[in-house]
Protein backbone atom coordinates (compact mmCIF):
# COMPACT_ATOMS: atom_id res chain seq x y z
CA UNK A 1 0.00 0.00 0.00
CA UNK A 2 1.54 3.57 -0.65
CA UNK A 3 1.73 5.53 2.22
CA UNK A 4 0.75 9.38 1.70
CA UNK A 5 3.69 11.80 1.59
CA UNK A 6 3.92 13.02 5.62
CA UNK A 7 4.43 16.88 4.30
CA UNK A 8 1.78 17.05 2.19
CA UNK A 9 -0.54 15.62 5.23
CA UNK A 10 0.54 18.19 7.10
CA UNK A 11 -1.02 20.50 5.22
CA UNK A 12 -4.32 19.64 4.17
CA UNK A 13 -6.57 22.51 4.78
CA UNK A 14 -9.19 20.11 5.41
CA UNK A 15 -8.10 19.42 9.00
CA UNK A 16 -9.87 22.01 10.97
CA UNK A 17 -7.13 22.43 14.11
CA UNK A 18 -4.54 22.84 11.18
CA UNK A 19 -6.39 25.38 9.06
CA UNK A 20 -7.10 27.31 12.56
CA UNK A 21 -3.87 26.71 13.53
CA UNK A 22 -2.36 28.32 10.83
CA UNK A 23 -4.46 31.27 10.26
CA UNK A 24 -3.88 32.10 14.15
CA UNK A 25 -0.06 31.97 12.61
CA UNK A 26 -0.03 34.05 10.03
CA UNK A 27 -2.13 36.18 12.27
CA UNK A 28 -0.69 36.85 15.03
CA UNK A 29 3.07 36.99 13.02
CA UNK A 30 1.61 39.46 10.79
CA UNK A 31 -0.08 41.68 13.34
CA UNK A 32 2.02 41.97 16.42
CA UNK A 33 4.76 44.15 15.01
CA UNK A 34 4.67 47.85 12.74
CA UNK A 35 8.59 47.44 12.31
CA UNK A 36 8.92 46.35 8.80
CA UNK A 37 12.55 44.58 9.53
CA UNK A 38 10.93 42.65 12.21
CA UNK A 39 7.59 42.12 10.41
CA UNK A 40 9.85 40.62 7.14
CA UNK A 41 12.00 38.53 9.18
CA UNK A 42 8.44 37.47 10.80
CA UNK A 43 7.10 36.31 7.44
CA UNK A 44 10.35 34.89 6.19
CA UNK A 45 10.06 32.19 9.42
CA UNK A 46 6.79 31.35 9.07
CA UNK A 47 6.85 31.09 5.28
CA UNK A 48 9.94 28.60 6.22
CA UNK A 49 7.19 26.50 8.49
CA UNK A 50 5.09 25.44 5.47
CA UNK A 51 6.84 26.32 2.21
CA UNK A 52 10.77 25.32 2.93
CA UNK A 53 13.06 26.95 0.90
CA UNK A 54 16.67 27.87 0.16
CA UNK A 55 16.53 31.46 -1.24
CA UNK A 56 14.10 34.02 -0.31
CA UNK A 57 13.19 37.53 -1.16
CA UNK A 58 10.66 39.84 -0.14
CA UNK A 59 10.59 42.38 -2.69
CA UNK A 60 8.92 45.74 -2.16
CA UNK A 61 7.73 47.66 -5.33
CA UNK A 62 8.73 51.04 -5.94
CA UNK A 63 6.71 53.76 -7.57
CA UNK A 64 10.04 56.05 -8.15
CA UNK A 65 11.65 53.47 -9.36
CA UNK A 66 9.24 51.25 -11.21
CA UNK A 67 10.31 48.29 -10.36
CA UNK A 68 10.70 45.93 -7.63
CA UNK A 69 13.53 46.03 -5.23
CA UNK A 70 14.55 43.36 -2.77
CA UNK A 71 13.63 44.66 1.26
CA UNK A 72 14.58 41.54 2.54
CA UNK A 73 16.20 37.79 1.50
CA UNK A 74 17.60 34.78 2.86
CA UNK A 75 20.52 32.97 0.38
CA UNK A 76 20.64 35.72 -1.89
CA UNK A 77 24.44 37.49 -3.28
CA UNK A 78 24.73 40.84 -1.33
CA UNK A 79 25.24 43.01 -4.08
CA UNK A 80 22.30 41.38 -5.95
CA UNK A 81 20.00 42.49 -2.58
CA UNK A 82 22.07 46.26 -2.72
CA UNK A 83 22.00 46.95 -6.06
CA UNK A 84 18.96 44.87 -8.27
CA UNK A 85 15.85 46.51 -9.64
CA UNK A 86 13.50 44.46 -11.29
CA UNK A 87 10.97 46.05 -13.96
CA UNK A 88 7.29 44.88 -13.90
CA UNK A 89 7.83 42.69 -17.23
CA UNK A 90 10.74 40.92 -16.21
CA UNK A 91 11.62 37.71 -14.65
CA UNK A 92 9.40 35.24 -12.95
CA UNK A 93 8.85 38.25 -9.81
CA UNK A 94 8.05 40.82 -12.35
CA UNK A 95 5.31 38.44 -14.63
CA UNK A 96 3.72 37.54 -10.74
CA UNK A 97 3.54 41.41 -10.12
CA UNK A 98 2.26 42.07 -13.46
CA UNK A 99 -0.55 39.26 -13.65
CA UNK A 100 -1.19 39.46 -9.87
CA UNK A 101 -1.35 36.03 -9.29
CA UNK A 102 1.48 33.45 -8.01
CA UNK A 103 3.89 31.41 -10.37
CA UNK A 104 5.21 28.32 -10.05
CA UNK A 105 8.31 27.27 -12.24
CA UNK A 106 9.13 23.47 -11.68
CA UNK A 107 12.38 24.32 -13.57
CA UNK A 108 13.65 27.36 -14.01
CA UNK A 109 15.97 25.87 -17.00
CA UNK A 110 12.98 25.40 -18.92
CA UNK A 111 11.44 29.22 -18.28
CA UNK A 112 12.87 31.91 -20.37
CA UNK A 113 11.85 34.54 -18.16
CA UNK A 114 13.94 33.18 -15.28
CA UNK A 115 16.17 35.62 -13.34
CA UNK A 116 19.30 33.84 -12.70
CA UNK A 117 20.04 34.22 -8.78
CA UNK A 118 21.96 30.94 -8.56
CA UNK A 119 23.35 28.43 -10.76
CA UNK A 120 22.02 25.16 -8.56
CA UNK A 121 18.10 26.86 -8.45
CA UNK A 122 15.69 24.33 -10.29
CA UNK A 123 12.33 25.89 -8.73
CA UNK A 124 11.00 29.02 -8.02
CA UNK A 125 7.30 30.24 -6.52
CA UNK A 126 6.71 34.16 -6.56
CA UNK A 127 3.57 35.50 -4.69
CA UNK A 128 2.41 38.94 -5.42
CA UNK A 129 1.64 40.44 -2.33
CA UNK A 130 -1.59 43.00 -3.10
CA UNK A 131 -3.61 45.53 -0.54
CA UNK A 132 -6.26 47.27 -1.78
CA UNK A 133 -5.78 46.46 -5.18
CA UNK A 134 -2.22 47.98 -5.45
CA UNK A 135 0.76 46.02 -5.58
CA UNK A 136 2.63 45.64 -2.22
CA UNK A 137 5.58 43.56 -3.54
CA UNK A 138 6.32 39.92 -3.93
CA UNK A 139 7.22 37.07 -2.08
CA UNK A 140 9.96 34.67 -3.87
CA UNK A 141 10.75 31.29 -3.23
CA UNK A 142 13.56 29.32 -4.38
CA UNK A 143 14.52 25.77 -4.01
CA UNK A 144 17.46 23.66 -5.81
CA UNK A 145 15.40 20.65 -6.59
CA UNK A 146 12.99 20.39 -9.48
CA UNK A 147 9.35 20.76 -8.85
CA UNK A 148 10.34 21.12 -5.41
CA UNK A 149 6.54 23.17 -5.18
CA UNK A 150 3.59 21.83 -5.33
CA UNK A 151 0.03 23.52 -6.28
CA UNK A 152 -0.89 23.23 -2.47
CA UNK A 153 2.03 25.65 -1.53
CA UNK A 154 0.88 28.20 -4.45
CA UNK A 155 -2.57 28.13 -2.46
CA UNK A 156 -1.01 28.33 0.79
CA UNK A 157 1.79 31.09 0.08
CA UNK A 158 -1.68 33.12 -1.30
CA UNK A 159 -2.92 32.84 1.58
CA UNK A 160 0.00 34.34 3.33
CA UNK A 161 0.43 36.92 0.58
CA UNK A 162 -2.89 37.96 1.44
CA UNK A 163 -2.16 38.86 4.62
CA UNK A 164 1.17 39.93 4.41
CA UNK A 165 0.23 42.19 2.03
CA UNK A 166 -1.91 44.44 4.27
CA UNK A 167 0.76 44.18 7.31
CA UNK A 168 3.52 45.43 4.84
CA UNK A 169 1.71 48.61 3.39
CA UNK A 170 0.22 48.82 7.15
CA UNK A 171 3.57 49.29 8.17
CA UNK A 172 4.97 51.26 5.78
CA UNK A 173 1.94 53.86 6.53
CA UNK A 174 3.02 53.65 10.08
CA UNK A 175 6.12 54.97 9.14
CA UNK A 176 4.82 57.75 7.57
CA UNK A 177 2.09 58.59 10.30
CA UNK A 178 3.29 58.38 12.81
CA UNK A 179 1.32 60.71 14.59
CA UNK A 180 -1.56 57.82 14.88
CA UNK A 181 0.09 56.12 17.28
CA UNK A 182 -2.30 55.02 19.23
CA UNK A 183 -4.72 54.09 16.30
CA UNK A 184 -1.96 51.95 15.21
CA UNK A 185 -1.19 50.15 18.63
CA UNK A 186 -4.70 49.36 18.73
CA UNK A 187 -4.67 47.56 15.25
CA UNK A 188 -2.01 45.87 15.89
CA UNK A 189 -3.31 44.38 18.80
CA UNK A 190 -7.12 44.01 17.32
CA UNK A 191 -6.39 42.35 14.28
CA UNK A 192 -4.80 39.00 16.22
CA UNK A 193 -8.02 38.93 18.03
CA UNK A 194 -10.08 39.94 14.69
CA UNK A 195 -8.15 36.61 13.36
CA UNK A 196 -8.93 34.58 16.49
CA UNK A 197 -12.88 34.87 16.11
CA UNK A 198 -13.72 32.02 13.52
CA UNK A 199 -17.85 33.16 14.29
CA UNK A 200 -19.01 35.39 11.75
CA UNK A 201 -21.83 36.79 14.20
CA UNK A 202 -19.24 37.26 16.90
CA UNK A 203 -16.55 38.50 14.94
CA UNK A 204 -19.01 41.33 13.18
CA UNK A 205 -19.85 42.39 17.00
CA UNK A 206 -16.66 42.69 18.24
CA UNK A 207 -15.62 44.31 15.02
CA UNK A 208 -18.68 47.09 15.66
CA UNK A 209 -17.36 47.91 18.75
CA UNK A 210 -13.74 48.04 17.88
CA UNK A 211 -14.52 50.74 16.00
CA UNK A 212 -17.11 52.19 17.88
CA UNK A 213 -13.82 52.80 20.41
CA UNK A 214 -11.92 54.33 17.85
CA UNK A 215 -14.83 56.30 16.01
CA UNK A 216 -17.85 57.71 17.62
CA UNK A 217 -20.86 56.57 15.05
CA UNK A 218 -24.58 56.20 15.30
CA UNK A 219 -24.84 53.17 12.85
CA UNK A 220 -22.45 50.55 11.60
CA UNK A 221 -23.26 47.93 9.16
CA UNK A 222 -21.42 45.68 6.78
CA UNK A 223 -22.71 44.11 3.85
CA UNK A 224 -21.04 41.14 1.97
CA UNK A 225 -21.24 41.05 -2.20
CA UNK A 226 -23.74 39.12 -3.70
CA UNK A 227 -22.56 38.60 -7.35
CA UNK A 228 -25.06 35.61 -7.93
CA UNK A 229 -28.47 38.06 -6.83
CA UNK A 230 -26.41 41.64 -7.95
CA UNK A 231 -26.86 42.62 -4.27
CA UNK A 232 -24.89 43.62 -0.98
CA UNK A 233 -26.12 42.09 1.34
CA UNK A 234 -26.69 43.19 5.14
CA UNK A 235 -25.09 40.78 7.21
CA UNK A 236 -24.61 43.32 10.08
CA UNK A 237 -25.71 46.49 11.34
CA UNK A 238 -26.10 48.41 14.58
CA UNK A 239 -27.37 51.32 15.80
CA UNK A 240 -26.60 53.18 18.97
CA UNK A 241 -25.87 49.62 20.27
CA UNK A 242 -28.81 47.92 19.01
CA UNK A 243 -28.34 45.42 16.06
CA UNK A 244 -31.00 46.12 13.49
CA UNK A 245 -31.90 44.64 10.01
CA UNK A 246 -31.47 46.98 7.00
CA UNK A 247 -32.45 45.93 3.32
CA UNK A 248 -30.42 44.72 0.88
CA UNK A 249 -28.51 47.54 -1.53
CA UNK A 250 -28.60 46.94 -4.96
CA UNK A 251 -24.83 46.67 -6.19
CA UNK A 252 -23.84 50.21 -7.69
CA UNK A 253 -26.52 51.82 -6.04
CA UNK A 254 -26.04 54.25 -2.54
CA UNK A 255 -22.34 55.24 -1.56
CA UNK A 256 -21.95 51.77 -0.58
CA UNK A 257 -22.31 50.61 -3.67
CA UNK A 258 -19.74 53.36 -5.00
CA UNK A 259 -17.16 52.47 -2.77
CA UNK A 260 -17.64 48.88 -4.03
CA UNK A 261 -17.45 49.92 -7.41
CA UNK A 262 -14.61 52.56 -7.00
CA UNK A 263 -12.16 50.21 -4.88
CA UNK A 264 -11.35 53.32 -2.57
CA UNK A 265 -13.50 54.09 0.49
CA UNK A 266 -15.46 57.10 0.16
CA UNK A 267 -16.56 60.40 2.60
CA UNK A 268 -19.29 61.89 2.57
CA UNK A 269 -19.70 65.32 4.67
CA UNK A 270 -23.30 65.75 3.80
CA UNK A 271 -25.64 63.35 2.55
CA UNK A 272 -28.26 64.94 1.33
CA UNK A 273 -26.19 67.00 -1.12
CA UNK A 274 -24.20 63.54 -2.46
CA UNK A 275 -26.88 62.25 -5.41
CA UNK A 276 -25.64 58.53 -5.01
CA UNK A 277 -27.05 58.47 -0.90
CA UNK A 278 -29.36 56.43 -0.63
CA UNK A 279 -31.74 56.53 3.05
CA UNK A 280 -31.65 53.31 4.87
CA UNK A 281 -31.58 54.61 8.71
CA UNK A 282 -33.42 57.81 8.97
CA UNK A 283 -31.82 61.28 10.24
CA UNK A 284 -28.23 59.78 8.95
CA UNK A 285 -26.25 63.15 7.46
CA UNK A 286 -22.65 61.88 7.48
CA UNK A 287 -21.14 58.79 6.12
CA UNK A 288 -17.61 56.77 5.69
CA UNK A 289 -18.22 53.48 3.34
CA UNK A 290 -14.78 51.19 2.92
CA UNK A 291 -14.26 48.27 0.72
CA UNK A 292 -13.63 45.18 1.89
CA UNK A 293 -11.00 43.36 -0.20
CA UNK A 294 -9.16 40.04 -0.18
CA UNK A 295 -6.81 38.25 -2.56
CA UNK A 296 -7.68 41.69 -5.28
CA UNK A 297 -11.43 40.99 -4.89
CA UNK A 298 -14.03 42.92 -3.24
CA UNK A 299 -16.17 40.72 -1.03
CA UNK A 300 -17.63 43.48 0.87
CA UNK A 301 -18.43 47.40 2.23
CA UNK A 302 -17.87 48.14 5.66
CA UNK A 303 -20.07 51.46 6.48
CA UNK A 304 -20.27 53.92 9.46
CA UNK A 305 -23.16 56.57 9.56
CA UNK A 306 -23.70 59.59 11.65
CA UNK A 307 -26.76 62.00 12.47
CA UNK A 308 -24.16 64.93 12.72
CA UNK A 309 -23.44 67.15 9.71
CA UNK A 310 -19.32 66.70 8.43
CA UNK A 311 -18.69 64.24 11.84
CA UNK A 312 -16.09 62.26 9.94
CA UNK A 313 -13.13 63.33 9.48
CA UNK A 314 -10.09 62.16 6.78
CA UNK A 315 -8.58 60.85 9.89
CA UNK A 316 -11.08 58.95 10.42
CA UNK A 317 -11.28 57.67 6.67
CA UNK A 318 -7.68 57.18 7.16
CA UNK A 319 -8.40 54.79 10.06
CA UNK A 320 -11.06 52.76 8.56
CA UNK A 321 -8.48 52.29 5.70
CA UNK A 322 -5.97 51.15 7.59
CA UNK A 323 -8.51 48.72 9.31
CA UNK A 324 -10.16 47.32 6.94
CA UNK A 325 -7.72 45.09 4.56
CA UNK A 326 -7.61 42.91 8.46
CA UNK A 327 -11.34 43.13 8.61
CA UNK A 328 -11.89 41.59 5.10
CA UNK A 329 -9.53 38.74 5.91
CA UNK A 330 -10.93 38.40 9.18
CA UNK A 331 -14.49 37.61 7.71
CA UNK A 332 -13.16 36.38 4.72
CA UNK A 333 -11.28 33.43 6.93
CA UNK A 334 -14.64 32.83 9.61
CA UNK A 335 -17.13 33.08 6.59
CA UNK A 336 -14.61 29.88 4.91
CA UNK A 337 -14.30 28.51 8.09
CA UNK A 338 -18.01 27.92 8.72
CA UNK A 339 -18.13 26.76 5.12
CA UNK A 340 -15.40 24.41 5.64
CA UNK A 341 -17.18 23.38 9.29
CA UNK A 342 -20.57 22.79 7.06
CA UNK A 343 -18.85 20.87 4.47
CA UNK A 344 -17.14 18.77 7.03
CA UNK A 345 -20.13 17.88 8.89
CA UNK A 346 -21.83 16.47 5.53
CA UNK A 347 -18.85 14.70 5.07
CA UNK A 348 -18.84 13.19 8.62
CA UNK A 349 -21.98 12.39 7.95
CA UNK A 350 -21.29 10.19 4.85
CA UNK A 351 -18.56 8.99 6.26
CA UNK A 352 -20.36 7.43 9.26
CA UNK A 353 -22.88 6.24 6.77
CA UNK A 354 -20.64 4.68 4.54
CA UNK A 355 -18.79 3.23 7.84
CA UNK A 356 -22.48 1.36 8.14
CA UNK A 357 -22.35 0.05 4.80
CA UNK A 358 -19.13 -1.45 5.00
CA UNK A 359 -19.84 -3.30 8.32
CA UNK A 360 -22.85 -4.98 6.47
CA UNK A 361 -20.66 -5.96 3.34
CA UNK A 362 -17.65 -6.93 4.93
CA UNK A 363 -17.94 -9.69 7.17
CA UNK A 364 -17.25 -8.78 11.46
CA UNK A 365 -17.74 -12.65 12.71
CA UNK A 366 -16.10 -15.16 11.85
CA UNK A 367 -17.89 -17.16 9.17
CA UNK A 368 -18.47 -21.18 9.58
CA UNK A 369 -15.62 -22.98 7.59
CA UNK A 370 -15.19 -27.03 7.52
CA UNK A 371 -11.82 -27.93 9.07
CA UNK A 372 -10.96 -24.24 9.81
CA UNK A 373 -11.60 -21.24 13.18
CA UNK A 374 -11.54 -17.53 11.66
CA UNK A 375 -10.41 -14.81 13.95
CA UNK A 376 -10.70 -11.75 12.02
CA UNK A 377 -10.02 -7.84 13.21
CA UNK A 378 -10.30 -4.89 11.32
CA UNK A 379 -10.19 -1.19 11.88
CA UNK A 380 -9.46 1.80 9.38
CA UNK A 381 -6.79 4.41 9.38
CA UNK A 382 -9.54 6.97 8.53
CA UNK A 383 -13.79 6.54 8.73
CA UNK A 384 -13.36 3.73 6.59
CA UNK A 385 -11.23 1.13 5.67
CA UNK A 386 -9.58 0.35 2.44
CA UNK A 387 -8.75 -3.42 3.46
CA UNK A 388 -10.20 -6.29 1.73
CA UNK A 389 -11.11 -9.66 3.06
CA UNK A 390 -14.04 -11.75 2.46
CA UNK A 391 -15.30 -15.61 2.37
CA UNK A 392 -17.13 -17.50 -0.16
CA UNK A 393 -18.10 -21.05 -0.47
CA UNK A 394 -18.30 -22.17 -4.36
CA UNK A 395 -18.67 -26.03 -3.21
CA UNK A 396 -20.60 -27.75 -0.56
CA UNK A 397 -17.03 -28.03 1.95
CA UNK A 398 -14.36 -26.14 -0.33
CA UNK A 399 -13.80 -22.24 0.74
CA UNK A 400 -12.15 -19.26 -0.80
CA UNK A 401 -10.66 -16.35 0.94
CA UNK A 402 -9.67 -13.31 -0.17
CA UNK A 403 -7.42 -10.94 1.69
CA UNK A 404 -6.46 -7.64 -0.05
CA UNK A 405 -5.02 -4.35 0.50
CA UNK A 406 -6.10 -1.15 -1.66
CA UNK A 407 -3.96 1.70 -2.14
CA UNK A 408 -3.85 5.02 -0.72
CA UNK A 409 -6.95 4.84 2.50
CA UNK A 410 -10.56 6.74 2.82
CA UNK A 411 -13.34 7.14 0.68
CA UNK A 412 -11.69 6.58 -2.31
CA UNK A 413 -10.20 3.52 -1.37
CA UNK A 414 -13.30 1.82 0.36
CA UNK A 415 -14.95 2.36 -2.88
CA UNK A 416 -12.61 1.06 -4.91
CA UNK A 417 -12.18 -2.03 -2.03
CA UNK A 418 -16.33 -2.11 -2.45
CA UNK A 419 -15.70 -2.55 -6.55
CA UNK A 420 -13.25 -5.57 -6.27
CA UNK A 421 -15.22 -7.22 -3.04
CA UNK A 422 -18.33 -7.09 -5.83
CA UNK A 423 -16.63 -8.86 -8.34
CA UNK A 424 -15.04 -11.30 -6.27
CA UNK A 425 -18.76 -12.44 -5.38
CA UNK A 426 -19.80 -12.86 -9.09
CA UNK A 427 -16.23 -14.42 -9.98
CA UNK A 428 -15.47 -16.82 -7.19
CA UNK A 429 -18.27 -18.95 -7.46
CA UNK A 430 -17.16 -20.00 -11.31
CA UNK A 431 -13.62 -19.97 -10.62
CA UNK A 432 -11.91 -23.30 -8.94
CA UNK A 433 -8.47 -22.16 -9.26
CA UNK A 434 -7.51 -18.81 -7.41
CA UNK A 435 -4.91 -17.94 -9.86
CA UNK A 436 -7.54 -18.14 -12.68
CA UNK A 437 -9.59 -16.26 -10.17
CA UNK A 438 -7.26 -13.34 -9.62
CA UNK A 439 -6.31 -13.11 -13.59
CA UNK A 440 -9.73 -12.78 -14.44
CA UNK A 441 -10.21 -9.76 -11.76
CA UNK A 442 -7.72 -7.86 -12.59
CA UNK A 443 -8.88 -8.05 -16.14
CA UNK A 444 -12.35 -6.50 -14.85
CA UNK A 445 -10.55 -4.05 -13.21
CA UNK A 446 -8.84 -2.90 -16.08
CA UNK A 447 -11.70 -2.27 -18.14
CA UNK A 448 -12.98 -0.23 -15.41
CA UNK A 449 -9.74 1.58 -15.06
CA UNK A 450 -8.86 4.03 -12.10
CA UNK A 451 -6.07 6.51 -12.49
CA UNK A 452 -3.62 5.70 -9.40
CA UNK A 453 -5.80 2.82 -7.98
CA UNK A 454 -4.29 -0.42 -7.40
CA UNK A 455 -4.91 -3.40 -5.20
CA UNK A 456 -2.76 -6.50 -3.57
CA UNK A 457 -4.85 -9.93 -3.41
CA UNK A 458 -4.41 -13.00 -2.30
CA UNK A 459 -6.45 -15.74 -3.00
CA UNK A 460 -6.42 -19.04 -0.84
CA UNK A 461 -8.69 -22.22 -2.01
CA UNK A 462 -9.23 -24.26 1.06
CA UNK A 463 -9.95 -28.30 0.27
CA UNK A 464 -10.56 -30.01 4.02
CA UNK A 465 -10.66 -33.13 2.64
CA UNK A 466 -6.66 -32.66 1.68
CA UNK A 467 -5.46 -30.57 4.21
CA UNK A 468 -4.59 -27.80 1.92
CA UNK A 469 -4.40 -24.52 1.03
CA UNK A 470 -3.60 -23.41 -2.92
CA UNK A 471 -2.39 -20.24 -2.84
CA UNK A 472 -2.23 -17.22 -5.52
CA UNK A 473 -0.85 -13.88 -4.72
CA UNK A 474 -0.43 -10.16 -6.57
CA UNK A 475 1.82 -8.14 -4.45
CA UNK A 476 -0.18 -8.84 -1.08
CA UNK A 477 1.56 -9.31 2.16
CA UNK A 478 2.79 -13.07 2.29
CA UNK A 479 0.77 -14.90 5.07
CA UNK A 480 2.58 -16.86 8.05
CA UNK A 481 1.95 -20.28 8.97
CA UNK A 482 3.01 -21.24 12.84
CA UNK A 483 3.84 -25.33 13.30
CA UNK A 484 4.86 -26.51 16.52
CA UNK A 485 6.61 -23.11 16.96
CA UNK A 486 7.96 -22.62 13.94
CA UNK A 487 7.16 -19.88 11.25
CA UNK A 488 6.75 -20.84 7.50
CA UNK A 489 6.15 -18.38 5.14
CA UNK A 490 4.75 -20.14 1.88
CA UNK A 491 6.60 -18.02 -1.19
CA UNK A 492 4.02 -17.11 -4.32
CA UNK A 493 4.33 -13.66 -6.08
CA UNK A 494 2.42 -11.63 -8.53
CA UNK A 495 1.82 -8.22 -10.30
CA UNK A 496 -0.74 -5.79 -7.61
CA UNK A 497 -4.31 -6.45 -9.88
CA UNK A 498 -5.84 -3.27 -12.08
CA UNK A 499 -2.11 -1.85 -12.92
CA UNK A 500 -1.02 -3.88 -16.14
CA UNK A 501 -2.61 -6.06 -18.28
CA UNK A 502 -1.75 -9.66 -19.74
CA UNK A 503 -0.57 -10.68 -16.03
CA UNK A 504 -0.52 -14.55 -15.15
CA UNK A 505 -0.52 -15.46 -11.70
CA UNK A 506 1.22 -18.35 -10.02
CA UNK A 507 0.00 -21.09 -7.45
CA UNK A 508 1.56 -22.75 -4.84
CA UNK A 509 -0.12 -25.74 -2.72
CA UNK A 510 0.80 -25.80 1.01
CA UNK A 511 -0.82 -28.82 3.15
CA UNK A 512 -1.88 -27.88 6.39
CA UNK A 513 -1.89 -30.02 9.66
CA UNK A 514 -4.25 -29.88 12.48
CA UNK A 515 -3.20 -27.09 15.27
CA UNK A 516 -1.98 -24.68 12.13
CA UNK A 517 -1.94 -21.11 12.43
CA UNK A 518 -2.31 -19.15 9.57
CA UNK A 519 -2.28 -15.61 9.87
CA UNK A 520 -3.38 -12.86 6.90
CA UNK A 521 -1.95 -9.06 7.69
CA UNK A 522 -2.18 -6.13 6.00
CA UNK A 523 0.96 -3.95 5.53
CA UNK A 524 -0.98 -1.49 8.18
CA UNK A 525 0.09 -3.78 10.79
CA UNK A 526 3.63 -4.30 10.10
CA UNK A 527 4.49 -0.48 9.48
CA UNK A 528 2.78 0.94 12.91
CA UNK A 529 4.41 3.33 14.10
CA UNK A 530 5.14 4.26 18.11
CA UNK A 531 6.82 7.46 19.25
CA UNK A 532 10.08 6.59 18.74
CA UNK A 533 9.39 6.13 14.97
CA UNK A 534 9.86 2.46 15.09
CA UNK A 535 7.48 0.39 12.73
CA UNK A 536 5.85 -2.81 14.64
CA UNK A 537 7.70 -4.85 11.40
CA UNK A 538 6.91 -8.60 10.10
CA UNK A 539 9.96 -9.40 12.79
CA UNK A 540 7.21 -8.59 15.43
CA UNK A 541 4.33 -10.20 13.94
CA UNK A 542 5.75 -13.60 13.32
CA UNK A 543 6.89 -13.53 17.31
CA UNK A 544 4.15 -12.75 18.51
CA UNK A 545 2.26 -15.27 16.10
CA UNK A 546 4.56 -18.18 17.80
CA UNK A 547 3.72 -17.07 21.21
CA UNK A 548 0.46 -17.29 20.66
CA UNK A 549 -0.19 -19.98 18.07
CA UNK A 550 -1.96 -22.69 20.45
CA UNK A 551 -5.02 -20.26 21.29
CA UNK A 552 -7.83 -19.71 19.61
CA UNK A 553 -8.66 -17.92 16.61
CA UNK A 554 -10.31 -14.64 17.73
CA UNK A 555 -8.15 -14.64 20.61
CA UNK A 556 -4.70 -14.71 18.67
CA UNK A 557 -6.83 -11.58 16.31
CA UNK A 558 -7.37 -9.59 19.86
CA UNK A 559 -4.06 -10.21 20.96
CA UNK A 560 -2.64 -8.74 17.70
CA UNK A 561 -4.66 -5.60 18.23
CA UNK A 562 -4.37 -5.12 21.85
CA UNK A 563 -0.60 -5.62 20.97
CA UNK A 564 -0.20 -3.01 18.43
CA UNK A 565 -2.56 -0.42 20.47
CA UNK A 566 0.50 -0.81 23.49
CA UNK A 567 3.45 -0.56 20.81
CA UNK A 568 1.81 2.67 19.32
CA UNK A 569 1.01 4.55 22.73
CA UNK A 570 -0.40 7.87 21.41
CA UNK A 571 0.91 7.67 18.44
CA UNK A 572 -2.15 8.17 15.28
CA UNK A 573 -3.08 4.77 13.60
CA UNK A 574 -1.74 6.04 10.12
CA UNK A 575 -2.38 2.85 7.78
CA UNK A 576 -5.93 0.29 7.59
CA UNK A 577 -5.06 -2.52 9.58
CA UNK A 578 -6.56 -5.84 9.65
CA UNK A 579 -5.89 -9.56 10.52
CA UNK A 580 -7.51 -12.55 9.91
CA UNK A 581 -6.50 -16.04 11.72
CA UNK A 582 -7.28 -19.10 10.47
CA UNK A 583 -7.02 -22.06 13.37
CA UNK A 584 -6.91 -26.11 11.45
CA UNK A 585 -9.11 -27.99 13.31
CA UNK A 586 -9.19 -32.16 13.23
Amino acid sequence: MTMANPRKSEMRFQERVELLDFLLEVSRVTAETLDLDELLSSVASIVKNVVPYELFAILLYSERERGLRIRYSIGHREEIVRSLVIPLDEGVTGLAATTREPVLVGDVRKESRYLNALDAVRSELAVPLISRGKLVGVLDMQATRVDAYTEQDRTLSRLIGARVAASIENAQLYRRVERQNRTMRTLVHLSQEFSSILDVDELLGKIAGTVRSLINYDAFSVYLVDEANAVLHSRFTVRFDQQMHVDNVPLGMGITGAAVASREAIRVVDTSKDPRYVMRIPAIQSEIAVPLIVQDKVIGVLDVESERLGFFTEDHKRTLTLLAPQIASSVENARLYGELAQREQRMDQDLKAARKLQRVLQPRTAPELKGLTVGIRSRPAREITGDVYDFFVPEEDDAVIAFGDVSGKGAAAALYGAVIDGLLRTLAPSRRKPSELIKILNEALLERRVDAQYATLCVARWKPSLNCLTLANAGAEPLFLCRRGEIIKPRVEGVPIGLLDDREYEEVEVRVEPGDAILFFSDGVGDQLNAAGEDYSRTRVAKLLKKHATEPAQSIADTFFADLDKFRGTTVITDDQTVVVLKVTE
